[in-house]
């Protein structure tokens, strides 16, 4: 799988890589997290290749590894969102509402058999309203032997 352009995550490309997981520990359809540090990523085998981002959900961070894939969508344990993982794309913006990468304001989740629902004005809304899902990161990955390597900043 390529990383989509420009999505590579910053201080990657000058690092040396970083065996991150076993390629037959993780069969196609299954997805891990690696810690290096302080920064958590997470290693999916998709049907397309195998890529490595961000374990954190680009909403509000939770960790991805613990939530579901099907082929190469990676929905989000908490609010129901769910990306791409081979376009970095939001296929499904989270329950939540708030801002996408650009800025484009999304409500609070309705459902469609539902009657909408006012906008509440309390600071949790008013914090879920100012939450951005930010753009997928993504490190640069080679398979050596049996090994999935990653470039992964200091």
């Amino acid at each position: 799988m390529t990383v989509p352009t420009g999505l590579i995550a910053p201080g990657t490309l000058d690092q040396p890589f970083t065996r991150v997981a076993s390629i037959s520990a993780l069969p196609a359809g299954q997805m891990a997290r690696f810690t290096k540090g302080d920064l958590d990523v997470l290693v999916v085998h998709t049907d397309q290749g195998v890529c490595v981002t961000d374990d954190r959900c680009p909403h509000m961070a939770a960790p991805l590894s613990v939530g579901s894939l099907t082929g190469c969508i990676v929905a989000c344990p908490l609010h129901r969102g769910a990306f791409d993982l081979a376009t970095g794309a939001v296929v499904q913006f989270p329950t939540t509402g708030g801002l996408d990468a650009d800025g484009t304001y999304h409500a609070p989740w309705t459902p469609v058999e539902a009657a909408g629902k006012p906008e509440p004005t309390d600071l949790k809304a008013r914090a879920r309203a100012g939450t951005r899902v930010r753009r997928m990161r993504y490190y640069p990955v080679r398979l050596v032997g049996d090994w999935i390597e990653a470039q992964l900043p200091d």
